[in-house]
């Protein structure tokens, strides 16, 4: 019986399907952790595939290449160093799990498998794996060690399974989503596994972006009083050796660093660059390519761009109209100078003109309206493209969640890109973003210290400009008003009478549940954009686009008064 352990905990961003790739950065970790004496090196959830793998699981000759990848890291392990506990699929009597494999002296040890796979939100786990049996600890190096996996530790039962089987430290890997408020919620959940099993607990998360998750990292240790013993950072890799003795009372781990943790608006920030610098950095585009409106929303997402990607690689157009005004090409030209960008301008007056001429038979007797309108927008989306098809920087879509809520947007113009970095994100706290980045720097952020955006972007009262004086206002109400009621009607699924009821106009509240509603096509056809919210677009909330359900107020019924 072994009276200390020492556990290597990588903190690492895989790419989904690149096996060789994970594996090599794995080895380089072991190396390391073998360096630092190492017993054994713990990986996040599913790493060698990169977490989610979605379908790509049920691919047969997917799933047999990390079985060689496995077993190639299992032969390794005979050379006296550390173990390793990595994720992976792993097929086991003709059934796919979820699981943690476990290799040491040259062999595959032993698996355990996830038993809760979450099937809501994002997560379609129940899809492509099976649910594995309650698990028992493994034998690492003369240590009980409990693998619940990520969902397992929601509730009770699996880590009161472990317990109960003699496990001595619950080791567990994550692939666990960021979301604004969540880390609170795992550190409670956390605590009450160990308050209830007695055991010292590992939360091991990965980091990165992948697609339209992001995830945090954020790693942390708690010791059986529920002390924290280890915070690792967000928002980057790292990989930290921890060092663990048995005392009469149990195992507990030595206090290492606890790194402050980024909050609020910083962490939100954090979580935009990252989704953003992964998705075009792991799809191998040299840079992204937006329209520079001189708006809040085309400024903030060139300034996360800026600092996720660096300034070389951030190229901004402007692109103005007869009704471009003054203070936006100023407000362009000084934001983009700021950010330290390539920046142009395109006129599309002529491409307005062209399309003029070109319906001008096809549009006879009619009156402009947002028709025209929307061919400027869409002027500008063909621009970009042509842009982005010749050098190869994705387009950046610049709308934000306010906006594409009650579909005030384009489709094939302004909606039009890669990748939407603002597509979860409401126009009130695009306002706070923009002001906090203009005083303040994330951590890792490659674009200017300074200011970001000439105050007057954040300032002025929001406008398409597609038409003469145009406002938003015109045709929305207030932003704080309009996202009040979004966010009771997206992240809260309130009754209309409910929000009414909180001191808003019936009628306003109606529209703009309409507007939600018929929305929804355009929704369909946006880009993939950053997660940072329980109810983000997509696959947190799948509304039929055929839908003839009408909401109608009804105030909700009253007790006479006696």
């Amino acid at each position: 019986m072994t009276d200390t352990l020492t556990i290597t905990l990588a903190q690492l961003n895989p790419r989904v399907g690149d096996i060789a790739g994970n594996l090599d950065k794995l080895r380089r970790v072991r190396a390391q952790a073998a360096a630092e004496g190492a017993d054994v090196v713990l990986t996040p959830e599913l790493y060698l595939c990169g977490y989610p793998p979605e379908d790509l699981v049920l691919k047969p000759m997917f799933v047999a290449e990390i079985r060689d990848a496995v077993e190639a890291l299992a032969r390794e392990t005979g050379d006296g160093g550390p173990a390793v506990l990595v994720g992976a699929p792993w097929l086991d009597d003709g059934k796919l799990y979820n699981a943690m494999v476990l290799l040491d002296a040259g062999e595959v040890v032993t698996a355990r498998y996830k038993v809760d796979l979450p099937n809501y939100g994002v997560f379609d786990e129940k899809r492509v794996f099976v649910a594995g049996p309650p698990p028992g600890p493994i034998d690492v190096r003369g240590v009980r060690i409990g693998v619940p996996i990520c969902e397992d530790i929601w509730t009770p039962d699996i880590v009161e399974c472990v317990a109960e089987t003699g496990g001595e430290i619950l080791l567990i890997p994550n692939g666990s989503p960021f979301e604004l408020g969540k880390s609170d919620v795992r550190v409670q959940l956390a605590v009450a596994r160990v308050v209830e099993s007695g055991l010292p607990l590992v939360y091991l998360n990965q980091i990165g972006g992948q697609d339209e998750l992001v995830f945090d990292g954020a790693s942390f240790v708690l010791n059986p009083d529920r002390s924290l013993a280890l915070q690792m950072p967000a928002w980057t890799e790292a990989v930290v050796t921890t060092h663990w003795k048995r005392t009469p009372d149990g195992w507990t781990c030595d206090t290492g660093v606890r790194t402050k943790q980024p909050e609020g608006l910083e962490s939100l920030y954090c979580a935009l660059m990252t989704g953003l610098r992964d998705y075009v950095t792991k799809n191998g585009f040299p840079g992204v390519i937006l329209g520079m409106s001189g708006g809040i929303d085309s400024a903030i997402s060139a300034a996360i761009a800026v600092d996720a990607l660096g300034p070389d690689k951030v190229r901004c157009v402007m692109m103005p109209s007869p009704y471009t005004s003054d203070h936006s090409l100023e407000d362009a030209a000084a934001a983009a100078e700021m950010m330290g960008v390539q920046y142009s301008s395109i006129n599309i007056g002529p491409a307005m003109q062209a399309f003029d001429g070109m319906l001008s038979e096809a549009f006879a007797g009619t009156k402009p309206d947002i028709t025209e309108e929307n061919l400027q927008a869409r002027s500008r989306g063909i621009t970009l493209m042509a842009l982005s098809n010749k050098f190869g920087h994705m387009v950046l879509s610049t709308g934000n969640k306010s906006e594409m809520s009650v579909g005030y947007a384009t489709l094939y113009g302004d909606m039009c890109g890669g990748y939407s970095v603002l597509k979860d994100v409401y126009k009130m706290t695009v306002f706070a973003l923009s002001s906090w980045r203009n005083s303040n720097k994330p951590a890792g952020g490659l674009g200017p210290d300074g200011p970001i955006m000439p105050e007057r972007i954040i300032t002025k009262p929001p406008s398409a400009e597609l038409r003469p004086d145009q406002k938003d206002e015109d045709s929305l109400p207030p932003y704080p008003v309009l996202d009040a009621i979004l966010m009771e009607l997206i992240e809260n699924e309130s009754p209309i009478a409910t929000i009414v009821e909180k001191g808003f106009d019936s009628d306003t509240v109606l529209r703009i549940w309409r507007m939600l509603d018929r929305a929804e096509y355009k929704r369909r056809q946006a880009p993939p954009g950053v997660k940072v919210t329980a109810r983000s677009f997509g696959r947190d909330r799948r509304y039929p686009l055929t839908n003839a359900f009408q909401g109608v107020y009804r105030p909700a019924l009253r007790p006479a008064a006696e």
